[in-house]
């Protein structure tokens, strides 16, 4: 049965029952005053109870009758009318199951429960669509990415080939940088991957320590570069992957140190208590950087190559491994240029609940 005959035969059958009940208190009520057998008074004859079932019989069935017609096709009606919605919303599900994720609703009318499921399957459809193209995007630059490192490392073996007295050391080494460079690129796609997938087990971890343990580990870069180095703060406690935080503030970090002044640059890790979530802000110093760079740093593959001193451009996944992380902690990430030069990144998380060990 469909939903429509059975919303039909339910309006029906609730109709039907509620005439009944109302004709069995109108019944009641006349069986109070009339008497059992008919009588002859001085105002005229006056009908018994048998005289009244006779008379009121048929009427009472007529009018249930009619009212079980009236109920089912009212009930047909009204219940047509109440499911177009549905029929839409199914029509936009056979549409997104057929690949056309841009459909949408758009339903009118007042703001009912259908209006408010109708905006929200079009809300889902708008974030599947763009969760779908971006996908798409990262797949191919993935794609890109990974054939760059293979199709060098083929070019040199071909030109070693033809040219048996090629100085073997220097192929070695630059086979190696291109080897590293891929190896590189596959475990940060792996990070993100993992970090997309939200399939981490979650501990109290403060964000005050993995600042310090990152500063010493990239200490040696920082020397090299001329950067130095500050960690200051509030001891701020997150709940998520120890791992993947550590692995996010490393990144921050290092981007701080590879993306900064030729010399005398700085590089400042400040973690903050606020009501309800802990935030880790990076500053560094640099060039000035205009706002449409900014805004496409967090895409995968964006190197922001307009600011990169050669000698380490990364594999353009640090910022997007940095949202993604994130993202998977209930967190936000925000990017701001600094008016001095150089640039600000904010990672704000929801702070551990009171009590969790």
């Amino acid at each position: 049965m469909s939903v429509r005959l059975r919303l039909t035969l339910s309006y029906a059958g609730f109709l039907m029952v509620a005439s009944v009940l109302l004709l069995a208190a109108v019944w009641l009520f006349l069986l109070r005053y009339v008497p059992a057998r008919a009588t002859q008074s001085i105002d005229g004859f006056v009908p018994g109870r048998d005289d009244l079932i006779r008379a009121f019989g048929p009427v009472v069935t007529l009018v249930l009758l009619f009212l079980l017609v009236f109920g089912l096709l009212g009930g047909w009606f009204l219940a047509g009318r109440m499911l177009v919605p549905l029929d839409r919303i199914t029509e936009a599900t056979r549409k997104a199951a057929d690949g056309s994720l841009s459909y949408r609703i758009a339903m009118e009318g007042r703001n009912d429960e259908f209006r408010e499921l109708a905006d929200s399957f079009d809300a889902m459809l708008a974030r599947l669509e763009a969760h779908v193209a971006e996908q798409q995007r990262f797949a191919a630059n993935a794609s890109h990415e990974l054939r760059t490192p293979l199709a060098i490392t083929q070019t040199m073996l071909e030109v070693a080939r033809n040219d048996p007295g090629r100085d073997a050391d220097a192929l070695i080494e630059r086979l190696t940088a291109v080897n590293t460079r891929a190896i590189d690129l596959t475990e940060a796609l792996l990070l993100l991957s993992r970090a997309d997938q939200r399939s981490f087990t979650r501990e109290v971890v403060d964000l005050s320590l993995l600042a310090e343990q990152a500063a010493e580990t990239l200490l040696p870069m920082a020397e090299r570069r001329g950067v130095a180095i500050e960690t200051s703060g509030d001891i701020a406690l997150a709940l998520g992957s120890r791992a993947l935080l550590l692995q996010m503030v490393t990144n921050l970090l290092h981007n701080a140190i590879v993306h900064n002044l030729p010399e005398h640059g700085i590089a400042r890790v400040t973690t903050t208590v606020d009501a309800g979530s802990v935030a880790l802000v990076v500053e560094n110093s640099g060039e000035r950087l205009p706002p449409h760079l900014i805004a496409t740093l967090t895409e995968p593959f964006q190197r922001g190559s307009e600011r990169i001193r050669g000698d380490h451009g990364g594999v353009g996944l640090g910022l997007a491994i940095v949202k993604s992380i994130a993202q998977a902690h209930e967190g936000t990430l925000s990017i701001a240029g600094r008016p001095e030069g150089g640039m600000r990144v904010t990672v704000q998380l929801p702070s551990a609940p009171a009590g969790v060990v």
